[in-house]
């Protein structure tokens, strides 16, 4: 678990240093420079610069800036909408039980990548969005990520919830007259925080390789505003020309799955 946090740590300390990087190279990540077309790693250009003459490095990270912040938002909000309605469904039983589940399976058995790909392809300007801003990119692409990232976590606590729910301290603590709200607080929370842990880490990973999917096909993150995914998309007409332009964002995106995962698993083993 520790080489995968700090590999994030690493990550997000790269993202936040891009603007002090961006000052330090003396160069604007936003502004072309078709002079500079296509130069190898150098000591202005660590490496090197890309089709339009913006230096890579800075590029890369600035796009790190946008591909976390949608990993962690949708990660977030998925998590928190599918604990709720887990351990509604364990808590209330029932009907209620029965409505929310039967509303997740039904999320699960439709193909999410293609109903991504429609509903990123929708013009934001329907629903008041301004188009090709990146905040309003980043939150819309972490709203379409939560909507259907939340279904895992919700099967998740659910059934944690109800082990734990079955337990005896907990059969105690009501017979003792202990209030719902403190038995769901004090009892069964803190048992559900290692599988929350998990699905958050795990789902961090899955939303920024799903944000870089949807930006790879045009319809996430929309240029100038870098990410790792349009980035890509950017490399693939030019890896014959600049190859090393399609390697950095891809081997962004791996460490970053790779570090999620191994947090994930950390965070199960212990």
């Amino acid at each position: 678990m520790k080489s995968g946090l700090a590999l994030l740590a690493l990550l997000v300390l790269a993202a936040l240093a891009a603007p002090l990087a961006g000052l330090w190279l003396g160069h604007d990540p936003f502004l072309p420079d078709l002079f500079k077309r296509f130069e190898p790693p150098s000591a202005a250009h660590p490496l090197g610069t890309d089709e339009l003459g913006r230096d890579l490095l800075l590029r890369l990270l600035h796009g790190a800036r946008v591909s976390l912040t949608v990993g962690l938002l949708a990660a977030l909000a998925a998590t928190g909408i599918g604990t709720l309605i887990g351990l509604m469904a364990a808590w209330r039983g029932g009907l209620w039980d029965a409505v929310l589940m039967r509303l997740a399976d039904g999320l699960l058995a439709l193909p999410a990548l293609p109903l991504l790909v429609i509903l990123a392809a929708l013009d934001p300007a329907v629903v008041g969005l301004p188009r090709g801003e990146a905040t309003a990119d980043i939150l819309r692409i972490a709203v379409l990520l939560a909507a259907f990232g939340w279904v895992g976590v919700a099967r998740l606590v659910r059934a944690t919830a109800l082990s734990v729910l079955a337990r005896d301290f907990v059969r105690a603590a009501r017979a003792m007259g202990v209030s719902e709200g403190r038995v769901l607080v004090r009892h069964v929370l803190p048992e559900l925080a290692a599988p929350i842990a998990i699905a958050t880490a795990l789902a961090v990973g899955g939303a920024v390789l799903a944000e870089s999917t949807l930006s790879f096909l045009g319809l996430g993150i929309a240029p100038p505003a870098p990410s790792w995914g349009n980035m890509l998309a950017n490399a693939q007409e030019l890896v014959f020309q600049a190859p090393l332009a399609a390697l950095w964002p891809g081997l962004a995106i791996l460490l970053t799955v790779l570090g999620c995962n191994l947090v994930a698993d950390g965070v199960r083993r212990r």
